[in-house]
């Protein structure tokens, strides 16, 4: 039988798709909180409280974002030929972070219609747009 990619190659390329992905995951991370952090530093200065959740809003759809790759890569890195033990370790990494986005998501979703409640007013500049 023809082997169309060597196993060793094949592990090679995964590996470096893993750390592209993971890296995309830690740049959406890194990115969403640097821009949370700018706006919270204008809201602080402002002393417009009603700006924070604004903000937690908008960091935490990045955080959500940014987990979603971070388990693509785990999901990779276990593509090829994977152990009993890396397929427990996938499991636990795969709980852990779809737990933690499910409450991140609940809590966008909680907030989200906190901000959109009849009566209360945007704060102007901070939408996510």
């Amino acid at each position: 039988m023809l082997d169309l990619l060597p196993e060793e190659i094949l592990r090679q390329v995964v590996n470096l798709l893993v750390r592209l992905v993971e890296a995309a995951g830690a740049t959406v991370i890194f990115v969403g909180a640097t821009v949370a952090f700018v706006r919270f530093i204008l809201v602080a200065v402002r002393r417009q409280d009603d700006g924070f959740v604004t903000i937690r809003l908008f960091l935490g759809r990045f955080l959500a974002l940014g987990l979603e790759f971070q388990l693509a890569g785990d999901v990779l890195r276990t593509a090829i030929a994977p152990s009993f033990t890396q397929i427990g370790q996938l499991a636990a990494i795969a709980t852990i972070r779809t737990a933690l986005n499910f409450f991140l998501s609940r809590e966008i979703e909680r907030e989200g219609r906190t901000v959109d409640a009849p009566g209360r007013r945007e704060p102007s500049g901070t939408g996510d747009g």
